[in-house]
């Protein structure tokens, strides 16, 4: 069973019994939320190692850091030191990001030496091994994500709410599509004059994800680039379908967490906080940031730490790190330090 599934049967996992002690709050409460949907433990049943982490509204508001090697940089030592770094200073996750050589190494690796959840976003791969966006198959899609599982991954990011019909919506906007998995995404459909394959196969990843216990983090392909482009009809249109989506994964019984913007301003927070809570069933809020002004280039970490807070208090579960080289680079052991703290 998955740590839902349990849950819905009151039954009290050692991995709700740990959040619980944790939290310092009681086991038969984590159950219930959890059973609800309103809390997930990421915790793939092939990680040995791992401390559960609980992530969800009514819990310690948790933060994700970002690591990974990238085509320019590919040194498994320095990921390595990066995961000791954002783990020594308070990560309560740590997501692979991975986009360069030797990706499933990194992922063992990292995996084996991360007693906190680790997450992925299974389109690189793909990516990577299809050359062009318009050659990624159904079959190429499953296998990845089954291979994932299998080597012990958490949680994975999904982008499977941005749909055919939103691309036009998003060409309007100042900075169009911002995130690599989205438009990776929009290039296939566009190509390929389809739904996206990712949700026209929802329910063939959930049978993945059930089996090893993976907790979905349902992507936001549409979130904004800028501060002009924040809580557009494109981004809403996306969000609804997650709503939709989240529904479907609890019924599949896999747990679900939703992700979100982005450049936001600082006046309209507490309403894409609201708003993500409200469509999504109280399903936990997974926020990048938010990074609260378009001129901070170089202290990112800094504008982050400002929509984060306000984010967290509005009712976000999870805040994903920012470090000074977003939007300049990839960033160093420094970087990984100054974004967690």
């Amino acid at each position: 069973m998955t740590q839902l599934e349990a849950a819905r049967k009151k039954i009290i996992t050692a991995e709700i019994k740990s959040v619980a002690e944790t939290e310092q709050l009681t086991p038969e409460f984590i159950l219930k939320e959890v059973a609800q949907g309103r809390a997930i433990i990421p915790a793939n049943i092939k990680h040995l190692n791992l401390k559960p982490a609980g992530i969800g509204i009514n819990l310690r508001c948790k933060i994700n850091a970002n690591i990974g090697n990238s085509s320019e940089e590919s040194v498994i030592g320095i990921e390595l030191q990066k995961l000791c770094l954002a783990l020594k200073y308070g990560a309560d996750a740590v997501m692979d990001l991975s986009t360069g050589e030797n990706l499933d190494g990194f992922r063992r690796a990292i995996i084996k030496e991360s007693p906190a959840p680790v997450g992925t976003v299974p389109v690189y791969e793909m990516m990577l091994l299809a050359g062009k966006a318009e050659d990624i198959t159904v079959k190429l899609m499953l296998e990845i994500i089954e291979k994932q599982a299998s080597q012990g991954v958490d949680f994975m990011t999904i982008h499977c709410g941005l749909l055919k019909q939103h691309i036009p919506l998003a060409m309007s906007r100042k900075m169009g599509i911002v995130s690599r998995g989205g438009a990776i995404m929009a290039q296939w459909m566009a190509r390929h004059n389809r739904q996206n394959l990712f949700y026209g196969h929802f329910g063939e990843i959930c049978e993945i994800f059930r089996k090893y216990d993976v907790s979905f983090s349902l992507g936001d392909g549409l979130r904004p680039g800028c501060l002009a482009d924040a809580s557009d009809k494109a981004q809403f249109a996306e969000l609804n379908v997650l709503g939709e989506l989240v529904l479907k994964a609890r019924r599949a019984g896999v747990q679900v967490m939703v992700e979100g913007p982005g450049h936001v301003p600082i006046n309209e927070i507490e309403m894409n906080i609201k708003k993500e809570i409200k469509i999504c069933r109280g399903a936990p809020f997974y926020v990048l940031g938010p990074i609260v002004t378009d001129i901070a280039a170089g202290y990112d970490h800094i504008a982050s730490a400002i929509g984060g807070a306000l984010a967290g208090y509005h009712g976000a579960s999870m805040l994903c790190y920012v470090t000074p080289a977003e939007h300049l680079g990839l960033p160093d052991p420094e970087d990984v330090r100054a974004g967690v703290v």
